[in-house]
């Protein structure tokens, strides 16, 4: 878990020793305990995988001042320039292209737990890396855990309603309240993950105007007429009779 978070700040911006801590502990806040103790090593071992890599700064040298007389000049510049000699500039950590593809794992293997709550604080701090349908699982996954929870918490509360003292009632009662306030937020977080799906999911195939007058209804088929069958190949007809056999 230390390791992620340490590759999801180094991803944003390279940092050094004692502002890597600093971060851990005021964006997260749950990295409050971490000592340089755990962070070094912590750092150690993913510079030995490759994923992070140490680069010297040079120290930084103060301004020469203007003392108005050049003997007072040359000797600030010659104290300046002994110091930036002497000087030992910060060690800064920065994330390789492997210690990206190792966040991307790291987050995506992750994703599938969501009970302990500082690995979903993590985790969610990051949720910006994630797939949109890998973020909407994991708010999705917490709220049914804290539903779940509530159920449990409130059932106890009326179960014991009579046994227990009025300070241990308050003590299920502050828990109930604030996994109702945990439900609520992570359905605004919800709603938006699903509106911001709804607004970059791509248009489906436009239907082409109709022109105007023209009726999209068919038209009539023509009436079918029996057809005239052709002569036959037979025996040649009989001559009509000629005025004279007429007479006669």
């Amino acid at each position: 878990m230390l390791e992620l978070a340490i590759l999801g700040l180094l991803k944003e911006q390279e940092l050094h020793g004692y502002e890597l801590k600093r971060r851990l502990t005021q964006m997260l806040g749950l990295f409050s305990s971490v000592s340089f103790g755990s962070l070094y090593p912590a750092l150690s071992r993913l510079e030995t995988a490759g994923a992070v890599q140490a680069v010297d700064t040079p120290p930084a040298t103060p301004p020469i001042p203007a003392t108005g007389s050049l003997s007072g000049e040359l000797a600030a510049f010659r104290t300046r320039h002994g110091a930036a000699r002497g000087g030992r500039g910060k060690k800064v950590y920065q994330v390789t292209p492997r210690g990206e593809d190792l966040f991307e794992e790291l987050l995506a293997a992750d994703t599938q737990s969501s009970e302990d709550e500082r690995q979903f604080r993590l985790r969610l701090a990051f949720a910006r890396y994630l797939p949109p349908e890998a973020r909407l699982g994991l708010l999705e996954r917490r709220r049914a855990l804290l539903v779940e929870r509530l159920a449990q918490a409130r059932a106890g509360v009326r179960g014991g309603r009579e046994r227990l003292d009025s300070y241990t009632r308050s003590l299920f009662e502050h828990s109930t309240e604030s996994t109702e306030r945990d439900i609520s937020w992570l359905d605004r977080l919800i709603a938006a993950e699903r509106t911001q799906q709804r607004r970059n999911r791509p248009p489906g195939p436009r239907r082409r105007p109709r022109p105007r007058g023209v009726s999209t209804t068919a038209a009539p088929a023509p009436p079918e007429f029996p057809s005239t069958p052709a002569p036959t190949a037979t025996s040649p007809a009989a001559p009509a009779p000629s005025r004279k056999d007429v007479h006669s």
